[in-house]
């Protein structure tokens, strides 16, 4: 379990983290997330034992990251943003080398690297100079040795930048089942791979916490979801067919030349009850999709409260919100 209390880091009189306090429980994939300059990289920093803090402090499985470093870092692995490999050595020396700083017995080695090399999937790529390898499997390599001593948390800094689509979803695979066995803080600027691998989400902006909250939460999994529906019949055709379905509350009509776009609104997934009622009026049904806001636009309405806190925002509250991080990342890159 990870835990932090009123985590603060000043830089003369700016406050790169402000007061953040949250915990992660065993067997959690957190999501770590804020524009450019937010304070993510520096939270982690700290959390590691990177950095010291200001103010607070930072529990991993009850060890105090600065009163007992060493036992609170047998406990952990990070992947940094920048992996620290050394391009020279090959693979599995590198491995071995990591092996030694942390203090793996000799006869522990052989199978724990084999181990870590196929759960990454760099096996075959054991023998390879590290400065050789493709982006995608030097990011692998970094994770490889985040992973030496099996700590039970990992805190992983953009774990999947640069990387082309294959390899993220190739990555993105990795992480999922990482959390089948450890504890994993997740930070990355790639909302898609939030939504598919973790169960909660943290957001920070400009040094505060503004949202904690589960993924389905933000994302409105738990909440009515309305629906936008294209048919091809006319208005009259497609209200009696909508009056005829006692799970549809509301609905309003969108014209088109050669069809009709109606958003539906109801109790529950309505998504079937819709599609059976088209279905059984001979209608054609050309498209039923959620109208529910994005990750993306769930983001931009959070961190639009000027670090407002908010925990497990309410269905309007998380009406509109992520694409800031992409909007951000256009903008002036802050210092972290």
């Amino acid at each position: 379990m990870i835990e932090v209390k009123d985590l603060t880091k000043i830089y003369g009189s700016h406050a790169a983290v402000d007061h953040i306090s949250f915990t992660v429980n065993d067997g959690e994939i957190v999501g770590f997330l804020g524009p450019n300059g937010a304070g993510k990289t520096t939270t982690m920093n700290m959390m590691t034992g990177f950095i010291s803090s200001t103010e607070g402090s930072v529990s991993i499985n009850g060890f105090d990251i600065l009163d007992n470093p060493t036992e609170a870092k047998k406990q952990l692995g990070y992947l940094p943003d920048v992996p620290p490999l050394y391009g020279d050595m090959r693979v599995t020396e590198y491995l071995d080398f990591v092996c030694d700083i942390k203090g793996v017995p000799k006869d522990r080695r052989e199978e724990m690297i084999k181990r870590i090399m196929e759960t990454v999937k760099i096996t075959d790529h054991a023998n390879r100079i590290v400065k050789n390898l493709s982006k995608g499997y030097r990011q692998r390599v970094g994770l490889a040795q985040a992973l030496v001593g099996f700590p039970k948390v990992l805190i992983l800094d953009e774990p999947t930048v640069g990387l082309d689509p294959k390899q993220i979803i190739e990555m993105r695979e990795v992480i999922k089942s990482l959390g089948k066995h450890h504890t994993v803080i997740l930070s990355s600027h790639i909302l898609g791979e939030v939504s598919a691998v973790c169960d909660r989400i943290i957001i920070i902006n400009k040094g505060k916490l503004v949202a904690d909250a589960p993924a389905e939460d933000l994302t409105g999994e738990n909440r009515d979801i309305p629906q936008l529906v294209r048919v091809g019949c006319d208005k009259a055709k497609a209200e009696s067919i909508l009056k005829s379905v006692p799970s549809v509350k509301s609905y309003s009509f969108i014209t088109h030349d050669d069809c009709l776009e109606i958003n539906i609104s109801g109790e529950g997934d309505i998504r079937a009850d819709i599609s059976k009622a088209f279905i059984k009026a001979d209608v054609p049904l050309y498209m039923l999709k959620a109208a529910s806001p994005t990750l993306e636009e769930i983001f931009l309405k959070i961190i639009s409260g000027e670090g407002e806190q908010v925990h497990k925002p309410d269905a309007e509250t998380a009406a509109k919100a992520l694409e800031v991080i992409a909007a951000a990342d256009n903008e002036k890159e802050g210092e972290e």
